[in-house]
């Protein structure tokens, strides 16, 4: 069998010329679609503005007073001039990266367009369920384009906020998110080769009974968990040439699967005017999305425990019609007749997997206190 092929894609429009007046009717589309939230343009807009009126004329007047009074005059205003020109670094910068924003949504939009997909600027707070979008606070998706066939993908950048005042920090993620057919236990492949000096750059790290090992190479590109007693169902999920297809197209990325989502986290943005990057997610997109029809066939058979119990429940409880003896039990946990195969879904302990605490962070709280408690004490 031929090897998959990268999906082709359209490109021109992430860097050919565009034309300004175009990029401001976008604006206001996506500003009127946005309406009744502050926006970011409103807020450089603001800022710039305030620079000018209390910062630039207060100075030019003094400028021109200084100018008819003499040369000393002029020596001692210097040290206001140049703050005023740091003034007016900062509007200008700011105005620059306010119209690159603009004009780089706006490629992107055509960019989906071009490619039959659809664009979004931003969406706050994210239904989804993967790891990166349940922390912290001013959560927010931005420049998503999205693909519907023949599944729906959604590309796109996420932040969002952790602690608060000066210890305050902002995490950036790139995402990738595509849709399954059916839900499967929640597994996370870890890729190795993005991991950071001290382990994992996931915000969230997991029980290590929970570790499967892979044949082969795997265990040299990932660290693969997944919920106990779902050792069986991973190795069916993760056949030997679906982990072929993660080494080859997705080695940096690293994955969750969670409910009926399958997501691709980087820490660079996904969503931007790079081909290159582009052209590395979408062949990775393509070559696992040709596999993903075979996971549509893995049931849980757990689910035909749980639904017996909660039918002989239901049985017992129920009471007996009026002149008829009360029925017998039966079995404990029996499945309704008729039920051989369970439906799509995953049974209660294998929706999440179990967490542990970040170690590291431990080790470094740990070798402050001490630090300073001995500093403290020879002091």
């Amino acid at each position: 069998m031929p090897p998959p092929q990268p999906l082709t894609f359209d490109a021109r429009a992430l860097t050919e010329p565009v034309d300004a007046k175009a990029v401001s009717a976008f604006a206001a589309e996506m500003k009127a679609r946005r309406r009744g939230s502050v926006q970011a343009s409103t807020v450089i807009a603001i800022v710039v503005a305030v620079i000018a009126v209390l910062v630039m004329v207060p100075m030019m007047f003094v400028l021109m007073v200084t100018l008819a009074t003499g040369r000393d005059s002029l020596i001692a205003m210097l040290p206001l001039l140049l703050i005023a020109l740091v003034a007016l670094g900062i509007g200008i910068a700011a105005w620059s990266s306010f119209r690159r924003r603009r004009v780089e949504r706006y490629r992107l939009s055509r960019f989906a367009a071009a490619n039959h997909m659809t664009y979004e600027d931003q969406v706050d707070d994210p239904p989804l369920p993967g790891m990166i979008f349940t922390l912290g606070r001013s959560r927010k998706a931005e420049q998503l384009v999205r693909g519907h066939s023949p599944r729906f993908v959604e590309f796109g950048n996420y932040q969002y906020t952790t602690g608060s005042g000066k210890n305050s920090t902002t995490h950036k993620w790139g995402y990738v998110a595509v849709k399954l057919d059916v839900p499967l236990p929640n597994i996370v492949l870890d890729a190795l080769g993005n991991n950071a000096l001290f382990g994992t750059n996931l915000p969230a790290s997991f029980h290590k009974e929970q570790r499967l090992s892979l044949e082969g190479d795997f265990d040299k590109y990932f660290t693969l968990y997944c919920p106990a007693g779902y050792e069986q169902d991973a190795l069916y999920l993760f056949t030997p040439d679906i982990m072929a297809r993660f080494i080859d197209n997705a080695a940096q990325l690293d994955v969750e699967i969670v409910d009926d989502w399958l997501f691709l986290y980087t820490k660079r943005e996904a969503s931007t005017l790079d081909p290159n990057t582009w052209a590395w997610l979408f062949g990775a997109v393509g070559a696992l999305i040709t596999k993903f029809d075979q996971w549509a066939r893995w049931r849980d058979d757990r689910l035909l425990t749980e639904q017996g119990r909660t039918y002989s429940q239901a049985q017992a409880a129920a009471p007996p019609p009026p002149g008829h003896a009360p029925a017998a039990p039966s079995l404990p946990f029996a499945a309704p007749v008729g039920m051989l195969t369970p439906p799509p879904g995953v049974a209660q302990q294998g929706r999440r997997l179990k967490r542990s605490g970040r170690w590291v962070s431990i080790v470094i709280v740990v070798v402050f206190a001490i630090g300073w408690f001995w500093t403290r004490t020879l002091s």
